[in-house]
Order: C-alpha cells, then sequence, then structure tokens
C-alpha cells in the first residue's frame, strides 16, 4: 500500500474535526443544566470556529485545488490543536475523556508533514495538555499523564516512520507507473505502426485487442467487436487463422508459420501466421495472441524465381539448337528447317493454284500453307526466345522507347483499326539495351490488342515507381516503372500462374511465346513483372527496372 494522497486526508480531517466539533457541542447542550454557561459559550464558539476554518479551508484545497504547502499544514494543525485543548480544557483536562484527540491531530501530522515537522507538533501537544492541566486546572501531574504523553511520543514516532516508509513506497510506485506507462506507449506505437496484424483473444475467445494493421487486413473496427466473441467472426474470414487460434488454445502448442487466406467480399490473399498461448494460471485455456501478415508479395516473388527458373531451362535447350551468337552452325540449323518450310508452302500454292486441284484439296493446301506460316512463325520467336540476352546496356529513355514501340504497333497486321494506344508520363532515364526493351513493349501492346478485341484501349504508362508500386519484400530503391493496361476481359484462370511459360498461351493461334520472351529480357536487366487481372476488367502489366544500375551492372 501507499499512502493516500493529501488532499485526500485533508477531507477526512475536515469531516473529522466538524464531526468532533458536532458532537462535543450536542453534548454541551444536552447537559445544559448540569454546565455553566462559560462551558456552553465555549464549546459554541470552538464549534462555529471549526466550521469556518474548515469551510475556508476545503474551499482552498478542493474549490481552487490549491496545493496545500508547509505553512497551510502548520496552520491545520495548529487550529486542531487549540480546539483540541478547548475541549479537554472544558472537560475536566486531566480528567477528559477526549484527550485521545490530541493522537488523531498527531497521527494525521505524520502522515502530511516531515517527521521533525510532526514531532514538533508532538511536543507543542504535549505542552499544551500539561499547561492546561497545570495552570488550567491545578493539580498534580499524575502517572497517567506522563502515560499519555509517552503515547503522544510513540504515536508520532511510530506514525512518522510508517509516513516515511509509505513515502517511500509511493515514490517507487510511482515511478513505475510512469516506466509501465511509457513502456505501454512504446508497445502500442510499435504495435500500430507494424505492417503485421496483431489479435488477441481470451480463453473464451473474445476480442482483447486489435492493432490498426489487424482491422484494415481484416476490414473490420476493433470497438465493434471488443468484448465479442471474435473466433466465430474470424471463421468467416480467415478460417486458418481461427483454427490456429483455438488449436494453440486447446492443445496449448504454439503456432509457426501457418499459412491461410483472408477472403472478403469474393476476394481472396495469403496470410502467413504464427500463435502464442499466455496462461494466467497453470491448466488453464490461456489468451491467445496471433500475429498474420500479408505474404502476397512474397508469394509473387516466389512466383519469379519458379518462373526464372524454368525459363532458364527453357532457354538453354533453345539456345543449344540455334545459339546464333556462339554457334554459326545454328544459323544453318535454322535455314534448313525454314528453306524446306518455304519449298513446301511454294509448292502447295502452285499445286492449288494451277485449276486441277478439286475444293477438298484446295482446302488441305490452304491447311498447309496456314500450318506452315504457323510453324515457320513459332520456330522465328523460338529462335528470338533464345536469343533474348542483355547486349549492350546504354543510357536510353524508357518512355521515348515505349513511343516507338507503339509506333511499331499500330502498323502491325494485328492491331485492330479502333484500337486506342495512350502513352503517359515523361522522361525516365534508365541504363539496358534499347533493342530488347522495345520487344517488351511491342510484345506487351500486341497481347493487350489481341485479347481486348477491336475497340480496345491500351494505356502505356512510364514514370519512377513509388513506394506504393513496389512490393514490401523488395528492398526499396529506385526504379522505373512501365504499366501497360487493357480493359479486356482478363487473363483466364487456368492460364494465370502458367502464363510466363514458354508454349503458354490462352489465345488460339498463339505461340505462347511472347510473355516469356518478356519475362527474360526484364530478368536480364534485373527487373521484375507483376500481373494483376481481374475478369471483366481488364488487366495490367507492371514491370520495375532499376533506374540506378550503370552500363557495368546490368551487363
Amino acid at each position: 500500500e501507499t499512502m493516500p494522497p493529501t488532499p485526500s486526508l485533508l477531507r477526512w480531517v475536515y469531516v473529522a474535526r466538524v464531526c468532533v466539533a458536532t458532537v462535543v457541542f450536542v453534548a454541551a447542550a444536552f447537559y445544559f443544566p448540569t454546565v455553566s454557561p462559560g462551558v456552553i459559550v465555549t464549546v459554541a464558539v470552538a464549534a462555529l470556529c471549526s466550521v469556518v476554518v474548515t469551510g475556508v479551508s476545503f474551499f482552498h484545497t478542493h474549490i481552487r485545488r490549491a496545493p496545500p504547502g508547509a505553512a497551510f499544514l502548520y496552520a491545520q494543525a495548529l487550529f486542531d490543536l487549540a480546539l483540541v485543548t478547548a475541549i479537554v480544557h472544558v472537560t475536566e483536562g486531566a480528567e477528559s475523556d477526549f484527550a485521545g484527540l490530541y493522537i488523531l491531530v498527531i497521527a494525521v501530522s505524520g502522515m502530511t508533514m516531515p517527521f521533525a515537522s510532526n514531532l514538533l507538533i508532538t511536543l507543542l501537544a504535549a505542552l499544551l495538555y500539561v499547561a492546561d492541566i497545570v495552570w488550567g486546572h491545578p493539580v498534580q501531574i499524575s502517572v497517567a499523564v506522563y502515560l499519555q504523553i509517552g503515547v503522544f511520543l510513540a504515536v508520532a514516532f511510530a506514525v512518522g516512520r510508517l509516513a516515511q516508509r509509505l513515502h517511500v513506497v509511493g515514490a517507487q510506485r510511482s515511478v513505475l507507473e510512469k516506466e509501465v506507462h511509457r513502456l505501454r506507449l512504446e508497445a502500442s506505437d510499435i504495435l500500430h505502426g507494424i505492417s503485421s496484424g496483431v489479435v488477441t483473444v481470451d480463453e473464451e475467445g473474445i476480442l482483447v485487442y486489435a492493432n490498426s494493421a489487424a482491422q484494415r487486413l481484416l476490414a473490420f473496427s476493433s470497438a465493434e467487436w471488443v468484448e465479442r466473441p471474435f473466433v466465430e467472426f474470424l471463421q468467416s474470414r480467415a478460417s486458418e487463422l481461427s483454427t490456429a487460434i483455438l488449436e494453440t488454445q486447446s492443445k496449448g502448442r504454439q503456432q509457426v508459420r501457418v499459412e491461410g487466406n483472408i477472403t472478403i467480399d469474393g476476394r481472396s490473399y495469403p496470410i502467413g501466421v504464427t500463435t502464442t498461448l499466455h496462461r494466467v494460471e497453470e491448466g488453464g485455456q490461456g489468451s491467445v495472441t496471433a500475429i498474420f501478415t500479408d505474404i502476397s508479395d512474397q508469394k509473387r516473388l516466389e512466383d519469379l524465381n519458379l518462373r526464372a527458373e524454368r525459363l532458364a531451362a527453357v532457354a538453354e535447350l533453345s539456345a543449344s539448337l540455334a545459339h546464333e551468337i556462339k554457334n554459326p552452325l545454328a544459323s544453318s540449323l535454322a535455314h534448313e528447317i525454314k528453306n524446306p518450310l518455304a519449298s513446301i508452302r511454294s509448292s502447295v500454292e502452285q499445286l492449288s493454284g494451277s485449276g486441277r486441284a478439286n475444293e477438298d484439296e484446295q482446302a488441305l493446301a490452304e491447311l498447309i500453307v496456314r500450318e506452315s506460316d504457323r510453324l515457320s512463325r513459332v520456330l522465328s520467336e523460338f529462335l528470338d526466345f533464345s536469343r533474348v540476352q542483355l547486349r549492350v546496356a546504354r543510357p536510353v529513355d524508357l518512355a521515348v522507347v515505349a513511343r516507338g514501340a507503339v509506333e511499331l504497333v499500330r502498323g502491325h497486321p494485328d492491331c485492330p483499326p479502333d484500337a486506342e494506344i495512350v502513352v503517359v508520363g515523361g522522361p525516365v532515364p534508365i541504363c539496358g539495351d534499347e533493342d530488347l526493351l522495345h520487344r517488351v513493349v511491342v510484345n506487351l501492346t500486341l497481347n493487350a490488342l489481341q485479347a481486348s478485341g477491336g475497340e480496345a484501349r491500351v494505356t502505356i504508362d512510364v514514370r519512377e515507381a513509388g513506394p506504393a508500386d513496389i512490393p514490401s519484400t523488395v528492398a526499396l530503391a529506385p526504379f522505373a516503372l512501365l504499366a501497360v493496361s487493357d480493359d479486356g476481359p482478363g487473363i483466364p484462370e487456368e492460364v494465370r500462374d502458367r502464363m510466363f511459360e514458354p508454349f503458354v498461351t490462352g489465345r488460339i493461334g498463339g505461340t505462347g511465346l511472347g510473355l516469356a520472351i518478356v519475362q527474360r529480357a526484364i530478368a536480364a536487366h534485373r527487373g521484375i513483372v507483376l500481373v494483376d487481372s481481374e475478369p471483366n476488367v481488364g488487366t495490367t502489366f507492371r514491370i520495375l527496372l532499376p533506374t540506378n544500375a550503370t552500363e557495368e551492372a546490368v551487363a
């Protein structure tokens, strides 16, 4: 325990003072026939002074809320000694039943004043008591009086020492409370500042705490769910998180790196969950704190790494077949495949155009010509895929590259006449291979046009990437952003996870190598390709390219 604050002690002093004065006055009035008028007057004056002084004191300390200083406390103690002495005097001095009130004054002084001051008040009380006995009631001082004074001194020493200890404990407690408050504020700032969600539920599944990140990730307000069954709410939005909390409570085992999903309004994203158990009593279930993080960016980067590994394997195969840079025989290999195809195509066209072929033969001839063209196109793109290497890295303006690629796409046969292609953004200098970057923009723009149809609108945004454009798992660094967006039907679900793999395509007649070339070209620039696609809304390819790379670093 600690010492009550001085204003609280003074409040009880005021109440006790008025009560004592009132009781003595009522007692004197009740025995009025046997009490002299002088005693009645003395008691009445004492009671009136007690009420007046108490009222003024209460106004000073509790209405004006002025801090009680040393002079104020001395004045209160002296008034109380005078009041008690007056009461003892009119009640026969040494024979008075009210001499014990001196002890209350000494005790209160010991709790509100320093030890030396309290000792001074005690000596003054003893002097007033003895003086009243000697001069007010001339009697011989008995042993009882000496014992009474001894009690005064004993109470003063006991209360003084106790008050000192309580003041020390109170000061230590105050320091401890301030430190706990500071730690709570620091913990609150940390919990509100981190990007991971933190929720704590008690043994009954009632929400105790949720930081701002948890409220954002789970799309709820903690003010609405505090003291309510929160685990049931989690079951509908994050069943794995709810299961992890329940298993931690029931089995007493911490859950580490459990993966799950949060699903809100039909949209789902992955999370990683870690739980910990806090038991107050041995054997009880205890409360559970769960920490969960959106790992969408981490999953994306894992997919990027896996995609890069697959592309590297296919690139090795293609390079072994057609590596034109280091092996001149590869070029002849390509010609040995393309030349027979050209001969077959030419021969079939001559046969079908001779006039001797019937309708079935002409249909077969058209099929052979079409498939020969397709095979030749696949071979050309396969060779392009094998040649995706960063040969020369020079300073280039990404916006200029994008506008040049758009001009080429507008003249392409696959570009619909009603299509709208818009390039926005200012100059963005980077270091890279202009030919590779040009091919990236062409492939992405053509894909967007082919997916969107006749009245397609494709927007190419070129600018410096902001913090919101960079995944949280990637170190913040200067990046250039190239975003190609369309308003098409979106990428089919069955293709989305494998769209950067060679020969995977969602378009009839496509070779499935365009996006694979894009991925390899951006990887060669040490960049990142991210995709956002929603059904019937459109698709956006976001490419992040480092802007602080030098020619040597990129090469």
